[in-house]
């Protein structure tokens, strides 16, 4: 079975019609007819049914877009494996917001530059959940935060980038103890659902701060904002830039040594696609040039 006729009954069913497909794959409508008839002759039943001018799969064709899907992926897995100066396939990468916002995309950019052939999807979630996903084999890789216990042993953590935990208060604040600023003022306190959230919840007790709580947030953007208007003050890591705009705020650093939030890459140890993952991991460890 040509898996190219596979991937255009795909492309079918994701356009809802010969035309579209045919515009996409660069094909006539009756080329991609074709490559759908030859392939229900093959499988032995209807996978598609025509309402005018829209396609839409039949029972049978439903049966078979999942396995469709991994056939494809697999094909593409052969290709990851076997090329060498030019590396081809598809990768499953997860990424944390505050990295798919500000870290990656440069990176991103020389990425697809030095490997055009490498088609990546990007998965956005919480360091928890893509870090089980990397762990269910769903995603071949991670960017998070580093997990408050062992790495798996199936699994490979690459840190990238550390960030201190630092206080952030409105510009206005004129105190300059940080332990005082967090025990005086309205605080807005980073989720404790979220690896660095327990971080800065961590550090509070150890410290003996006990804060007038008065808001809880898993967004660093949103924590930000709120401090900017004067809402609270709040106990973050200092990730990476952009910050929101038109945001005016004092940054004050803990006295050392301050915990550190550690971002990096987490990758299945015998991924197919352990390789494609590397060429990524050798871009985001290699310095860019200034802009």
């Amino acid at each position: 079975m040509d898996t190219r006729f596979l991937e255009s009954f795909l492309i079918v069913i994701e356009q809802g019609s010969l035309a579209a497909a045919a515009r996409q794959l660069r094909l006539t409508p009756a080329s991609v007819a074709q490559r759908i008839r030859t392939l229900e002759d093959e499988i032995g039943c209807a996978i598609v049914q025509r309402d005018g001018r829209n396609v839409r799969p039949t029972e049978q064709g439903l049966a078979i877009i999942e396995q469709s899907r991994a056939i494809i992926t697999s094909v593409r897995d052969l290709c990851a494996i076997a090329a060498s100066d030019n590396p081809v396939g598809k990768l499953q990468i997860g990424a944390i917001s505050s990295a798919a916002n500000g870290l990656l995309p440069p990176y991103l950019k020389r990425f697809f530059e030095c490997f055009p052939d490498i088609e990546l999807h990007i998965t956005p979630g919480s360091s928890s959940g893509l870090h089980n996903a990397v762990l269910d084999g769903n995603i071949d890789a991670a960017f998070i935060v580093e997990p408050p216990f062992e790495i798996p042993k199936t699994c490979v953590w690459q840190t990238l980038r550390s960030e201190p935990l630092v206080v952030l208060a409105p510009e206005h604040l004129s105190e300059t103890d940080p332990h005082d600023i967090l025990r005086n003022n309205p605080f807005i306190r980073y989720d404790r659902n979220q690896w660095g959230g327990r971080l800065a919840d961590e550090y509070l007790r150890k410290s003996g701060i006990w804060p007038h709580e008065r808001l809880e947030l898993d967004s660093l953007d949103a924590i930000a904002i709120i401090v900017h208007q004067g809402t609270g003050v709040s106990l973050v890591p200092d990730w990476a830039l952009p910050w929101p705009e038109g945001i005016h705020l004092r940054k004050i650093p803990l006295p050392a040594p301050a915990p550190c939030r550690n971002l990096g890459f987490l990758i299945q140890r015998n991924s197919p696609r352990r390789r494609l993952v590397n060429r990524l991991l050798q871009i985001l460890k290699t310095q860019l040039p200034p802009s």
